[in-house]
Order: structure tokens, then sequence, then C-alpha cells
């Protein structure tokens, strides 16, 4: 089997709404790259990647020259088509071109996530079952508790009320933005509305030093997190993530902000975490996930991606250490999430339910194209 044709879109949306803030950056609510890959079978996969930043310099590797690297090549063997696209980032090629290491990250991932649908739809089968088959539902969470302009407590009240009246059971709040006192307010109301029998998580967005860190978890402990997200700044986070983790027995998560399987690996082989959050859609693809998961599961630590449930349940499903995937309910946060599938992930009794259909199981929806996407000229 050969590759031989790329589509490909960036998928916006227009309509912004009310920003949607973590503790010191606004997140887009739709900023992804999205390819399709053509085979002389006639057998099409697509792969995501998500961009927190412009997705421009994306766009003009994909146009300058790195096609050439896809093109050609079997999608049955995805190591050597993403070793081939990644290594570019220490080749000369890279700096004649312009590309920067973020965008050939990116891309490579989503070219391998297509490549891994055209296996599992060559081999008539789901991506989960193909990768282990654990299981064939996985619990999530909702992502939740922005921080918005004109958000009180009031506002932040009825925000949880109405995700708990739609059923959820598992929420992760965002903090980090306000003073400790401020945010423990916050998570007290989100706490009374949810009560104690529901999972509560904590997400700091890297924005605490140590010192507040270390007051934060002890604050914290009445009200029982599920675990604490990636609460250290960027600048040393994995050696002081592994000092804060010998101050508490509140269990930490991060990986999420990490571009490298290697940079995951350092927080394993550190002892720092005990749930990792690696994003397939930003950095390793499916054949990198499946190497961490592979990682995790040796080392007892839990496997929380971040970010597109309907492409990481495949993952979470496919192995013992997967704990459940992120959810965005609400499309005014994530519109993708709620369109751009004609058969998304059904959301039941706290899990999601994949399909039974080959490779990712997801068929893309030509109406949400029409509406997000806009072509990406390939010649």
């Amino acid at each position: 089997m050969k590759i031989t044709g790329i589509r490909a879109y960036v998928l916006s949306d227009s309509n912004n709404g009310k920003a949607h803030w973590v503790s010191h950056f606004r997140v887009p609510h739709a900023n992804e790259l999205l390819v399709i890959l053509e085979t002389d079978e006639g057998i099409e996969g697509f792969g995501l990647t998500t961009s927190y930043t412009t997705i421009d310099p994306l766009v003009d590797a994909l146009t300058s020259g790195l096609a050439n690297f896809i093109i050609g090549a079997d999608p049955l063997s995805p190591e050597q088509i993403y070793n081939n696209i990644f290594s570019t980032t220490w080749k000369r090629i890279s700096f004649e071109r312009g590309w920067s290491r973020e965008a050939i990250v990116r891309l490579s991932a989503a070219i391998d996530i297509a490549c891994w649908d055209i296996i599992g739809k060559k081999a008539g089968l789901p991506l989960y079952k193909l990768m282990g088959g654990w299981r064939h539902e996985v619990p999530y969470y909702v992502t939740c508790a922005y921080y918005q302009d004109g958000k009180d407590l009031g506002a932040l009240r009825d925000e949880m009320e109405w995700l708990k009246s739609q059923g959820h059971t598992r929420f992760k709040a965002k903090i980090g933005g306000l003073s400790l006192g401020e945010d423990i307010q916050r998570l007290e109301t989100i706490r009374d509305v949810i009560g104690f029998e529901a999972d509560l998580m904590v997400d700091v967005n890297r924005a605490w030093d140590l010192k507040t860190a270390i007051e934060g978890v002890e604050l914290l402990l009445p009200l029982k997190p599920r675990w604490l997200e990636e609460p250290l700044r960027w600048t040393d986070d994995r050696y002081e993530t592994t000092l804060l983790a010998q101050k508490t027995h509140i269990p930490i998560s991060g990986g999420e902000s990490e571009i490298t399987l290697e940079g995951c690996r350092a927080f394993l082989d550190q002892r720092s975490i005990d749930i990792l959050q690696f994003d397939v859609t930003m950095f390793g693809g499916i054949t990198g996930g499946r190497k961490l998961s592979a990682l995790c599961e040796l080392n007892h630590v839990a496997v929380v991606p971040h970010h597109d449930p309907f492409i990481h349940a495949q993952i979470v499903a496919a192995t013992p250490a997967g704990l459940m995937v992120e959810s965005f309910p609400d499309p005014a946060r994530d519109p993708l999430q709620a369109e751009l599938f004609e058969n998304p992930l059904v959301h039941r009794g706290g899990s999601l339910l994949l399909n039974e259909e080959p490779g990712l199981g997801l068929r893309l929806s030509v109406d949400a194209l029409s509406k997000f996407g806009k072509v990406i000229p390939m010649d």
C-alpha cells in the first residue's frame, strides 16, 4: 500500500464567544490541523494535531516540502514515516526551509494518527482492539470552571449545576489565576454543588512556584481532589514536581506540556507523577502513545491523555494503565468535539462507549468541515 495524496484543513471557529482562560493564557476553542491521507487501495485515514499558538508554521511546513516525506510511503509502516518526519528536526532541511521544531513535532503526530486509522481500516478492526482490546468503554471527566470575564461565584455555581444536571460525575477545575484564598473559595463552591461523591480534579496549568504549591496542597486536602495537575511553573517543573510529590499524598499528574516522549519518560524516571497526560495530537501520535502507555503500565502510572477524547479513547481502552479521558461537553469551549464527527462516541453512565467501526471509528462530518475547515492548497 502507498500513500498517493494528502488533503489538509485548518480547523477554526470565527465565533469565539466569551474567552476561556486558564491560569495564564487564553485557550483557543478550535485551532487544529486536519490531514487526510489517500492510498492506492482507496482507503483513507485522518489525523489531527492541536496547537495553542498560531497554526501558520504547521501549514508552511506541510506545503513547503514536508509532503515529500509522506507521498509514496507505506502507511502500514508508521514507525518509518514518523521517524522520517520527526528526524528532520535535527537536519539541515529544517533550517533551509524555516521549519520550526514545534511544527514538525505536531505534523508528525497528525500523520502518524492518520496512518493508524488506515491500519485499522485495512485490518477491519477498531484501533483499541488492534492494540490490545482491554475494554470497550472508558470513563471520562469534564474540564470546566474556566476563568472568564465577569464570571463570579454565582456564575460558577450555575455552570456546575448545569453540568451536574447532564449526568456528569467527574469534574476538573481550573485554578492558579487568582490568589490561593480566592481559588480555594472557587473549589469550595464546586464541591458544594457536586458533593463529595463526585470526583474533583484540580488543574493549575503550571502557574505556581514551589512555595505556593506546598501551601496549596495543604489547603486542598479538605476538598479531597482526585489529582493535582501540572502545579509547577515550566522552568524547573520536573525537579520541583519531584520535591512536591514528597510532601503530599495528593496524586500529581502532568505531561501534556511536553513535546517529546523523552520528556514524559523523565517524569516517570523521577517518580514524580502518578498520572501521565500525554497528548498524541500534539506529539508522538498513536505510535508514541502506545510506547508511553506501556511504560506507564510497567511503572504503575495511570494514563489520562490530554484533550481530543474521541481519539485518545482508543489508547486508553487498549491498555490496563488507561484510567480515563478528558471531555468538553460545552460547545462554547470545544465546538469540534460537538460537531466534527457524524458518529461521535456516546457518553453514557460516566463512560464513553467506543465505536466498533475500524480504525479510529470516526466519520468526518462534511457539514463540520464546511463550517470550521479552510482547505490548505497542497500544490
